[in-house]
Formats: C-alpha cells, structure tokens, sequence
C-alpha cells in the first residue's frame, strides 16, 4: 500500500486508518486483535483510537479506555510498524475534571493512554473536541509541551469549528508554538 506523508511531519500513513471506535463491543478482544493484525498484513498502518472508546456499550461518563488496552496487546512487537493515533477530551468519569482540554486532564489521560497502549508515545494526540472551560493557551502550552517531553510526536484536533480551527492556528503562530499536523473534521458522506 502506498503511503502519504502527513505534511510538515516525517509521519508516512496509510491511505486507509484503521478505526477502534467499536472495540470492546461488538468486535471483541480475540476479533479486534485479529483485525489489527490483518489491517497490518494488508499494509495499513495508520490506527486511530481514543481514550473514551469501548464500543455500544459506552454511555456518557463511563470510564473508556477499552479500545486501548486492546491495541496495546494487538502492538505488542508490532508498535514500529504504526502510525498511533489517541485523542483527549471527552468525559471519561464521573468527576468534572474527568473531561475536557485543562492542563491537568490532558497529562493525566497521556499517562493512562500511554499506560493502556503499552507504548511509551503515540504519534498523534488530537483535542477530541472544543473545551469552552478552558483557554486555548492552556490546552496548546500542554500539547506543545507533550510534544516537548517526547509523549507525543504531533498533534491534531477534532471536532473544531472553521472559527476555532482559525483561532487555534492563529494562536499557534503568534507564540511560535508547534501547530496542530491534523484534522478530524465531522464529515457525513450525506
């Protein structure tokens, strides 16, 4: 399979992502990581997670990380073949600090992402959404800074509107901080 190059990055992905949003239920352990390692067969090396996904059966406020975990097994030995993707940001607890884009939020869902994945980075971290409680020099400072410390390669966003997107650029180069490489856009082929 041909690779891209993500650009102003050395990351090189699959045209096609592989997608755990539904891992846990209904595509179970054994299925999942039988499936990774198919996808990774067949060439494609781009997987795309995120700590709030463990299936249907998620609820709002439920713990996630299901989807993780499965991965870090499906990796194991296989992690330099991937191109990682994780996101933060939606609730994932019962407490209020348990979602959202704050400093604190941020480094300790890359700590229990990083733990679930069994891997010590990921090589994108994207916002999985807006977090109008918390500035967005907070949230950037902290993604730069994981980018910084080597927890994360890159950075993308998720969810944003034109508007933020522009505001988060804007911010990005009037700081000299490192911008966000990529972009899940709400997309319906409706």
């Amino acid at each position: 399979m041909d690779l891209r190059a993500i650009p102003h990055t050395d990351l090189r992905v699959s045209p096609l992502c592989l997608g755990t949003m539904t891992f846990g239920t209904p595509v179970a352990e054994a299925d999942a990581i039988r499936l990774t390692h198919q996808a990774l067969d067949l060439g494609v090396n781009f997987i795309d997670t995120a700590n709030m996904y463990e299936g249907y059966k998620r609820f709002i406020g439920s713990p996630g990380g299901v989807a993780e975990e499965i991965l870090g097994k499906a990796l194991k030995g296989k992690r330099e073949r991937v191109v990682l993707a994780t996101k933060v940001g939606m609730k994932i607890g019962p407490a209020d600090d348990d979602q959202g884009l704050g400093r604190d939020h941020i480094l300790r869902e890359i700590d229990r992402s990083l733990a679930r994945l069994d891997t010590d980075y990921v090589d994108l971290y994207y916002m999985h959404k807006p977090d109008p409680s918390t500035p967005l020099t907070e949230s950037i400072l902290t993604f730069d800074g994981l980018a910084a410390s080597g927890k994360i390669r890159h950075w993308g966003i998720s969810n944003f509107s034109a508007e933020q997107i522009a505001a988060i650029l804007k911010l990005c180069d009037d700081n000299g901080w490192h911008r966000p490489v990529a972009l899940q856009p709400a997309y319906s082929l409706l």
